[in-house]
């Protein structure tokens, strides 16, 4: 027996997060940004600076607010941060010299900034920010927080993308570039478009900026690159409108840019690929074709919500770059020659989902995640690919508390497919004891569970459950067909693959109480809790999470509605409604008798509360168990990124609900 306790809701509050680790030009220091929720139930994040020898943290900076961004200068002089003091004020850059001394503040604009890319030449550093188009400030703003409040005015909608789930209802703002300069200590805006900019590097001689928008339309789903030369803003159009580029990263000797991309052959479902582009010639060119992975990060937890990628690494001679890839429920982190040839550099049962490469000291520092572990900085050797660990956020919660190691399953689907998962058995496991059991089910439905920290999974196996979570068809990390194959068969052989599972579960595992079964998900997970209730008995509750019932309605009112429900099931409202019809769960609502749990954050804009509310009304009317939870000022986000106090009270509505219904009374 364990003489730990069990994990709890309120341990999201005792969990360090390490985010965007970043090393110095000499490989001697990395910085990294520690977040965590305070006794205020407020996010905070500091920026931390440490020796990649030795294992003592230094704290740089202090009190609330979020620090985001840390960016050492080329020539080792300066380090660039973002941060906003208060949840008020707007995200602001900073500069510290590594020499010593108080951050000085660079910037002071309405809107905020984000993403900050040096120059090779230490002497600017790009940045985004946004205004409307031909809008641009002429000089820095000062943050007026005592300006009056206007009254609330109509909102006029001429653009056919209007709404985000990140940022709401859009008010013609846009994401522009520009640049700070150390020298003259002033802010040159680089764009002034009704297009979205997202900046990417800098040519090694520092006169050229590359980035990536979608300037063909919000009908267009595509990203392309850009090549700008700072001296005349004029820019060049690198890729054909034809996909997703983006991330891209010059060459050494600036005759390439490096990027990762797809041309869409499978919609949202295609592996994204390294690319390279010819500057001069534009071709375009495929470099990881015949390697049938997905690159960068494509696991999910719920400690971090997003993760800054630097793109494609270019090695010091211009023969290889670096890269993460997700594979078989792992992110790993890879050396790509230009012929193709994979290098595995960083491999095993974990999460990279942070990286930053040193190609002249030949290191990278790398954030790792792993299922008993939220994560920790390491230290790569790319030569010898020895790896030191740097850090230990978590020791002291980790040596109080029980995280369970998953057990991993594999099993055949009902057509012979082979389908992945884990199981997670209860705090204070005994054998020949019974348990009730959770099945899993994740969003996307492009994206992958995986080895890696995720706190909802060990509350609820600290509760007392056995907790089962697979990757079913249309899942990354097991090749192109396998990740394109629930696309236009929402609820046909994905639904049998996770019937499967769970059969493959109960047969492995005969301390499961087969007659206590409950089932939950979020995004594609909760229409898929939604599908399965509708379709069987086995289950004796479920909860469905920020969900999709009615694809017909979705198409409307979500802010991918009108692209996404061609893409993944194959029409839209005005081609086929009745296909539309036949994959919604609301019409099979008839069949629902598991007692149904649907938590929905007002906010979210991705899968509108007008799902959940389809949903719990046809249920109510026809007088069955259900219980709705609208969370006020929460998106589609709230699990991972939401107001702390609101994730607190939908793990204890979600606990509550699976704790009234599966737990047999003693």
């Amino acid at each position: 027996m364990t003489t730990k306790r069990a994990v709890t809701m309120k341990d999201l509050q005792n969990i360090n997060v390490l985010n965007d680790p970043q090393l110095s030009p000499d490989g001697a220091t990395f910085a990294y940004v520690r977040q965590y929720i305070n006794e205020d139930e407020e996010y905070t994040s500091h920026l931390f600076v440490q020796s990649t020898v030795e294992t003592t943290p230094n704290q740089w900076t202090f009190g609330k607010g979020r620090v985001s961004s840390p960016r050492f200068s080329p020539d080792g002089k300066w380090l660039v941060y973002v941060t906003a003091k208060t949840e008020k004020e707007k995200p602001q850059l900073y500069l510290l010299s590594l020499e010593g001394g108080e951050a000085k503040p660079l910037t002071q604009l309405e809107n905020g900034v984000s993403q900050p890319i040096w120059s090779p030449d230490s002497k600017k550093i790009l940045f985004s920010t946004s205004y409307k188009e031909k809008e641009i400030p002429s000089e820095m703003k000062e943050n007026d927080e005592k300006k009056e409040k206007k009254k609330p005015e109509p909102l006029v909608v001429e653009r056919l993308k209007y709404k985000s789930d990140a940022a709401g209802f859009l008010d013609g703002k846009r994401a522009q570039l520009a640049v700070y300069d150390l020298g003259t200590e002033q802010v040159t805006f680089l764009t002034n478009d009704d297009f979205d900019h997202s900046p990417s590097s800098w040519s090694p001689d520092s006169t050229k900026i590359v980035y990536s928008a979608n300037k063909e339309g919000d009908d267009a789903i595509v990203s392309d690159l850009y090549l700008m030369e700072l001296d005349t803003k004029i820019s060049e159009k690198l890729t054909n409108s034809q996909g997703i580029f983006m991330s891209g990263n010059f060459s050494p000797d600036g005759t390439k840019i490096a990027c990762f991309g797809n041309e869409r052959e499978f919609a949202g479902a295609s592996l994204i690929k390294l690319w390279l582009v010819d500057v001069h010639s534009k071709e375009l060119t495929s470099v990881t074709k015949d390697w049938d992975v997905y690159l960068t990060d494509a696991a999910i937890g719920d400690i971090r919500s997003g993760h800054p990628n630097p793109g494609p690494v270019w090695s010091a001679n211009g023969e290889k770059l670096y890269v993460t890839g997700s594979t078989e429920g792992n992110t790993n982190f890879y050396a790509i020659h230009l012929s193709g040839k994979v290098e595995e550099l960083f491999i095993g049962q974990h999460h990279v989902y942070g990286y930053d490469v040193n190609t002249e000291e030949n290191l990278a520092v790398l954030g790792v995640s792993s299922p008993t572990n939220p994560g920790d900085a390491f230290i790569l050797n790319l030569e010898s690919k020895e790896v030191i660990q740097l850090t230990a956020l978590n020791k002291e919660w980790l040596s109080e508390v029980a995280v369970q190691e998953p057990e991993e399953i594999r099993c055949q689907s009902s057509d012979g497919w082979e389908v992945h998962g884990w199981v997670l058995k209860p705090y204070g496991y005994e054998e020949g004891k019974q348990y009730p059991a959770i099945l899993e089910i994740h969003g996307g439905p492009h994206a992958m569970y995986g080895n890696t920290f995720f706190h909802e999974l060990q509350l609820l196996a600290a509760n007392g459950y056995m907790v089962m979570y697979s990757n079913p068809r249309g899942s990354h990390g097991y090749g192109q067909t396998y990740v394109n194959a629930c696309r236009g068969d929402y609820g046909g052989m994905d639904y049998e693959d996770l019937m499967a599972f769970t059969d493959a579960c109960l047969a492995k595992y005969p301390s499961i109480d087969k007659e206590c079964l409950g089932v939950t998900g979020g995004s594609y997970g909760g229409f898929m809790t939604n599908w399965i209730v509708s379709h069987t008995d086995r289950f004796k509750a479920a909860a469905t999470l920020r969900s999709i019932s009615n694809w017909i309605s979705f198409y409307g009112v979500s802010d991918i509605g009108y692209f996404f429900t061609e893409w993944e099931i194959g029409t839209d409202l005005l081609k086929d409604p009745e296909k539309l019809w036949q994959h919604s769960p609301l019409k099979y609502v008839n069949n629902i008798e598991t007692p149904l749990l649907i938590l929905h954050g007002e906010m979210d804009f991705r899968c509108p509360v007008e799902q959940a509310e389809q949903l719990f009304v046809a249920l109510k009317h026809r007088g069955k168990d259900t219980r709705f939870v609208r969370f006020p000022n929460a998106n589609h986000e709230l699990s991972r990124s939401g107001p702390p106090y609101l994730r607190y009270a939908r793990l204890e509505e979600l606990t509550g609900w699976f704790d009234k219904h599966l737990k047999v009374e003693e």
